[in-house]
């Protein structure tokens, strides 16, 4: 296998996304040279504001740039585009990668993005890396692909199962943070008991770059801070923060999923999650353990925020 450790010349898709531009950042903070995947200037520029090399291609047509992928020590899937076509992409993607991987005279590092949706309800049990897998069928093709690059003997592939991911300006909050800060009704997507697991995406980075750090380590890997958090507490909290007096929506699965599609399911899932595996096999700790610790975007400055 290529180096690892420092310096490791990583190659990832979707570095522009919520994930990866925080993920660049992590890596470049380590010195790792990082190219990311690019299909257009705009995306050249942040890029390169992030300290990344973009290479120009697009997720659609993998055969024309999956070859420099593979020239790498490592490749990191971070990638979701939740279009109607994200099956399709992925598959793309992954055949590719793993036709292409012929050409390989040393393995390479495979780090591959699934999610806690494949885990399914979990209510009061806290899934673990040994609980069977029950995915949304928008996200079935998930599953197979991670075992796909699992079983690519040219691969070192660790498979990464985020929590829902949020940090200051939104991401899984970002739905309720808009509505708080905007004196609007807060839509809470399930019921109020709903349970996420939840993770802020620097630490996730973080635990990205661990897996950089010990190749070795193959197989799914839970990465979560908080293994469950109820919805209703969010919603309130959020509520609290920005003075909003607004009474709740709550809107159920069947609602969401015809008016966002089949994936809007997934927010609505009862679920808790454990990081254990993760912390006893790397050194990762989360640094940001509880998610009213989070500086609020708040108009054009942030909000130092306090539980």
């Amino acid at each position: 296998m290529g180096s690892s450790g420092s310096d490791m010349r990583v190659f990832i898709l979707g570095g522009t996304g919520s994930i990866g531009t925080e993920l660049v950042k992590q890596l470049r903070s380590r010195s790792h040279e990082v190219i990311a995947l690019s299909r257009s200037a705009r995306s050249d520029e942040k890029l390169k504001k992030l300290g990344a090399i973009p290479f120009r291609g697009d997720m659609r047509e993998p055969e024309g740039w999956v070859s420099e992928t593979l020239k790498h020590d490592a490749v990191i899937q971070v990638a979701a585009t939740f279009s109607d076509d994200m099956a399709e992409v992925d598959n793309r993607v992954t055949s590719a990668l793993i036709d292409t991987s012929s050409e390989l005279t040393e393995k390479r590092r495979i780090l591959y993005t699934g999610g806690c949706w494949l885990y399914g309800e979990t209510g009061d049990e806290v899934a673990t890396e040994d609980r069977a897998f029950d995915p949304l069928p928008a996200f079935e093709w998930m599953v197979k692909n991670g075992e796909r690059l699992l079983n690519c003997a040219s691969f070192s592939t660790a498979i990464v199962h985020p929590a829902l991911v949020y940090h200051e300006e939104g991401g899984a909050f970002e739905r309720m943070m808009t509505a708080a800060r905007e004196d609007q009704p807060i839509e809470v997507w399930g019921t109020p008991e709903t349970r996420w697991a939840i993770i802020e995406r620097s630490d996730l980075a973080r635990a990205y770059c661990e897996f950089l750090d010990k190749p070795v380590l193959t197989g799914h890997f839970n990465a979560a801070t908080q293994e469950c958090v109820r919805v209703g507490d969010i919603a309130n909290w959020l509520a609290r923060r920005y003075d909003n007096t607004n009474p709740m929506i709550i809107r159920g699965a069947d609602e969401l999923v015809r008016e966002y599609g089949s994936w809007a399911k997934g927010p609505t899932l009862d679920q808790q999650m454990s990081a254990d595996k993760l912390m006893k096999l790397t050194d990762w700790r989360p640094q940001i353990t509880d998610y009213r610790n989070l500086k609020l975007a708040a108009g054009s400055h942030y909000e130092n925020i306090s539980a």
